[in-house]
């Protein structure tokens, strides 16, 4: 399990919904529910991180969660 931030959020236009890595750049999934939404996000969220570790690119360190908001 990953620690970065997931946002997730419905889109009408999609009729679907939308989860982001904000902290990966680019690290977007989607789902027809919020709970596969939010497990395609971790999906690719691993898929993310290993292709940043192939290419020899930097890996955020999650920033965790805000002190307050």
């Amino acid at each position: 399990m990953y620690k970065y931030e997931i946002i997730i959020y419905r889109s009408e236009e999609d009729n679907s919904y939308i989860a982001e890595a904000p902290e990966l750049a680019g690290c977007m999934a989607d789902g027809e529910s919020m709970l596969l939404a939010l497990e395609n996000i971790h999906t690719v969220m691993g898929e993310w991180i290993e292709t940043a570790k192939l290419l020899g690119r930097e890996i955020p360190v999650p920033k965790g969660k805000l002190a307050f908001a």
